[in-house]
Order: C-alpha cells, then sequence, then structure tokens
C-alpha cells in the first residue's frame, strides 16, 4: 500500500500536479533499504584528515571514485596540502593534488575524457576568493577556467558561490550558481541561476534567478544530465528538484525526493542524497539519507538512511555529494559542522554496498 502511494506521488509530480507544488507533501522515508553501510570508508596518509567534503564523482573507469575536500579542514586557505583525490574502490588514495589552485572547492566532476572539474565556492567567511570554476587533466594540470578568480558578480565571467558543474555528451559546459541563495539574509543580490558554456569556455546564456517559481532557484547545489540530456537540478533550498532542457526550458520539478543536496545519474537510476532535512525548516518529519529511483519516472524505490552514525548525536552534517559507480554501490561525501560537534573529523567518505 505504502509503495502504491509513493508511485502516485511521483506520477503527480511528473505531470506537474497540484500535489507537486505542495511543499508538505508526506515523506518518502519507509522504501526498503538494500545497502550495507562502510563507515570512514577512505584510507589517508597517516596524520591526514578528511576536510569538509561536498564534492563526489566516479571516474569514467566506473570503480574509482574522485573527491573534491577541503584540507583537512573547511577551507584550503593559506594551506599546502593537495584538495583532489582519486581513490580505489578499497578507500586506498591513489592520487592527490590541486594545492593552492581553490579556496573552497565544493562540486566536481569527472566527464568522459577523464578530465577533473571543481567549483569553487569562495565563501565569505574565509575571505574572498575562488567564485571560479577549474578543469584539471587527470594528473592535477589547470586546463581552464571559468570566472574571474576573487570576483564576485552574475555576468558572463563573473560567478556567486559557483555549486557545480556539469559537460554535456556535445562538450558544452553548464554551471549552478548561488550557493547562500538558500540562507535567511538571502537578498536580490545573491545569485541563483544555470551558466551554460561552449565547450572551450565562451559564454553562451544563463536562466534563473533567486526565487522560489518554476525556473528560479534558491541555492542550486548539484546537476546531473539523464540519458535523454535533460538537466536535473538540485534546488536545495526550495526543497525539490528542478528539471530543464538544454536550452534553459523549465520542464517540470519533482518533490519526491525531499531537500536535495546531491544528485546523481547512472543508466537513468537516480542517487539523490539528502543532509539537511534533520536540521533545517524542511517541513513534514523527512529524513537525512539517498533516496534511490528512476530518473524516466520520478518513481522513488529505495531509501538509504544517513545511519547508522559513527558518534552518538551527531551534529547537523550529512551526505551532501553522492554517486553510484558501475556496480551499483552508492559513494557519499560529508560535512560535518565542527562548531557544534568539535570531536569528530570534519568530513568522511561512506560506501554503501548493494547486496
Amino acid at each position: 500500500m505504502l509503495r502504491d502511494v509513493v508511485l502516485t506521488l511521483a506520477v503527480g509530480a511528473i505531470a506537474g500536479s497540484a500535489s507537486a507544488q505542495t511543499p508538505s507533501m508526506a515523506p518518502v522515508n519507509d522504501l526498503p533499504d538494500p545497502y550495507r553501510a562502510i563507515l570512514q570508508w577512505q584510507h589517508l596518509p597517516e596524520g591526514r584528515v578528511m576536510g569538509a567534503a561536498a564534492g563526489i564523482d566516479i571516474d569514467p573507469d566506473g570503480r574509482s571514485v574522485w573527491v573534491a575536500e577541503r584540507c583537512g579542514a573547511n577551507s584550503c586557505k593559506d594551506s599546502s596540502l593537495p584538495m583532489i583525490m582519486k581513490f580505489d574502490p578499497s578507500g586506498k588514495l591513489l592520487r592527490a593534488f590541486g594545492t593552492g589552485a581553490l579556496v573552497t572547492p565544493h562540486g566536481i566532476y569527472v566527464d568522459r575524457d577523464g578530465y577533473v572539474w571543481v567549483t569553487d565556492t569562495g565563501l565569505d567567511a574565509v575571505g574572498r576568493g575562488g567564485d571560479v570554476v577549474v578543469k584539471f587533466s587527470p594528473e592535477g594540470k589547470v586546463l581552464m577556467t571559468l570566472g574571474t578568480l576573487g570576483v564576485a558578480g552574475m555576468g558572463p565571467d563573473t560567478f556567486t558561490q559557483p555549486c557545480d558543474v556539469v559537460v554535456a555528451p556535445s562538450g558544452e559546459i553548464f554551471v549552478s550558481d548561488g550557493h547562500s541563495g538558500q540562507d535567511a539574509g538571502a537578498t536580490a543580490a545573491m545569485s541563483g541561476r544555470i551558466i551554460k558554456f561552449s565547450k572551450d569556455g565562451k559564454f553562451i546564456k544563463s536562466w534563473g534567478r533567486l526565487g522560489s517559481g518554476p525556473g528560479e532557484f534558491k541555492n542550486p547545489h548539484s546537476l546531473a544530465f539523464d540519458s535523454a540530456g535533460r538537466l536535473f537540478v538540485a534546488d536545495r533550498g526550495n526543497n525539490r528538484i528542478q528539471i530543464f532542457d538544454q536550452e534553459g526550458t523549465y520542464l517540470t520539478e519533482w518533490r519526491q525526493f525531499s531537500r536535495p543536496s546531491g544528485i546523481y545519474i547512472r543508466g537513468d537510476v537516480i542517487y539523490v542524497s539528502d543532509s539537511e532535512s534533520r536540521v533545517t525548516n524542511h517541513p513534514g518529519g523527512w529524513k537525512r539519507g539517498v533516496r534511490v529511483g528512476s530518473a524516466k519516472t520520478g518513481e522513488v524505490k529505495y531509501f538509504v538512511p544517513w545511519l547508522p552514525e559513527p558518534y552518538p548525536d551527531a551534529p547537523p552534517g550529512g551526505m551532501e555529494g553522492v554517486a553510484a559507480d558501475a556496480a551499483g554501490n552508492i559513494y557519499g561525501s560529508n560535512t560535518y559542522l565542527r562548531e557544534f560537534f568539535p570531536a569528530v573529523p570534519w568530513g568522511e567518505i561512506r560506501k554503501f554496498v548493494k547486496e
């Protein structure tokens, strides 16, 4: 019966029904969980701790895992540590690079040719910096920079806290901009938009603004394409996913995946991480974790909870980034808020093995 209710909600969302527009729809929590959690999956050199990590992706080999973390803390400002890491499926560190290239690495995307794209939100809390998207070779050489280093703005060559980046099969680049748009003090001067560039980094167009209507955003936190080329946007501050074509035409919104921090799509299976529901104003009893379903129909099939917690009374935080390898195993990148719970590491990579 519950599964039928969930499917009904999903189909209504796809059709753009009134129920899909209602933020207070019934929580989708009570679903099967066919995964086994491996806590603190990553293996780092002695003395090196995992920093806050919002971005995670899978290498084109379908097995290796890439992570953008914040130099053992919540910022790489003045750090001599590399922040872009590649792991094998067992959690062994294979490669690390990026020292000095970024201030606050956030989203990471590895394209079909193995190039590594990382966004730098350049948060004001650590001083003005970043606000760029950087393309690296698989070995760590900087190949391209989008935006103007250390300059915030909403023009064709500036960002205001870019969240994520994806590359279409055509080579065109899409960036989501406006991390602080969900903040209580958000103003019209803050960004909430998607920017499209040519494969050589030339501005093509942008769409969206700060707000809650169709095509508006309050922190477009993550991006992903499905097999049809539709662009999925995790509109976290509005507790929804918005779906567009590649010209920016609004298609629909889905709310059955809760408050989305991360979106990953492989073979039209969609993985959506919710890192905030326990500690934000998302109404109605939604739980943190990963909801797994169909990118074609919107049906939610599984809920993988953010439990067991590795520490009692865990603070605000959770799995922001999410990715899935070719075998269907899920990887989540976690950020903890140390001001609430200083005894835990800043970050963690958690692996969920499908059984």
